[in-house]
């Protein structure tokens, strides 16, 4: 389990500076100079999220981002543009072709406010 959890913590972060994803060993390496221990009665998913509150405290880790490539009608992308804007932080690209094509950077747990209930 300790494994595991270290598998899904390398897998949602990178290091913020060089913006590379850290590998399992040495995020199993930080686990252990934290002195954290497996707590067999909750999941690995939520443990990862512990871990990474704490290993923010000791290493330079963050959440990795998720790349979102928008392709909108011409006509109505400018309002949908607008809709978007507040969940929008980083526009890496946008272009006005046939289409209206905009890629950006966000937190992939944003993502669930996103889609349709």
């Amino acid at each position: 389990m300790f494994r595991d959890i270290a598998t899904i913590v390398a897998d949602k972060c990178v290091n913020p500076e060089t913006k590379r994803p850290y590998t399992v060993i040495l995020i199993e390496r930080a686990m252990k100079d934290i002195h954290y221990s497996v707590k067999i009665n909750k999941s690995t998913k939520q443990q990862a999220l512990e871990v990474i509150k704490q290993l923010k405290e000791k290493m330079k880790i963050e959440r990795a981002h998720m790349r979102l490539r928008f392709i909108l009608p011409l006509n109505e992308g400018k309002k949908l543009k607008e809709k978007l804007k507040p969940l929008i932080k980083v526009i890496e690209s946008e272009d006005y072709g046939q289409q209206l094509e905009i890629v950006r950077l966000k937190y992939s747990y944003f993502f669930a406010s996103v889609l349709p209930k």
